[in-house]
Formats: structure tokens, sequence, C-alpha cells
């Protein structure tokens, strides 16, 4: 993320709060891909994409090397997504769990 010099680039929590609020309000993967696409730069979309096809493959324990030829996300992606599925704020999980949970109906 780009950090500014003199403070306003920094995220401003209550900000992040409006944002997540905003994202849940939507209705439906169809309004959710609209709001990201309108969002984000298409770079943007495809780190964030190429970050959530590692963590399934993670879970599964499956090793980093293993998981770059499958997908040719860079190791060094592969580890920080990772870090963060172990030692982040629990989204990755809790994502991952819902999403296996909307799968099995």
């Amino acid at each position: 993320m780009k950090r500014r010099s003199d403070g306003v680039g920094e995220v401003q929590e209550d900000v992040l709060d409006t944002l997540a609020s905003v994202i849940d309000c939507l209705r439906g993967p169809t309004e959710v891909r609209a709001f990201l696409e309108d969002l984000c730069t298409p770079a943007e979309l495809e780190s964030m994409t190429d970050r959530w096809r590692v963590v399934p493959l993670l879970a599964q324990g499956i090793p980093y090397r293993e998981i770059h030829e499958r997908t040719h996300v860079s190791v060094t992606t592969i580890g920080r997504v990772a870090r963060t599925l172990e030692r982040g704020a629990g989204g990755y999980g809790q994502a991952l769990k819902r999403s296996r949970t909307v799968a099995a109906k």
C-alpha cells in the first residue's frame, strides 16, 4: 500500500470501518464484484485474486513451491499470505470457513 510522508495516506480506522460496512450491505456476489471493479484497479484486483487463490491451498498444507507451480503466484506472495493466515486479523480464515459453508449448500 502506498504511504505518503505527510500521513494523509494512512488508513483511517473510521474510514476502513465505513468501507467494511458498505461492502457488508451489498447484496450478493454480483453487487460485490461490481463494487470491487469500480473501486480497484485491474492490478489491485489481480493482486487480491492471487492472494485469495493461495489461501485454500495453504489451508490444505500444500507446499509453497507446489502452490507456485499450480497458480504462478510468486513464492514471496505465498509466504506473505501464509504469515497473514497465521498471524493476521483472522479474515482469511473466517472467509475460508464461510466460503466452504456456502459451497456445501
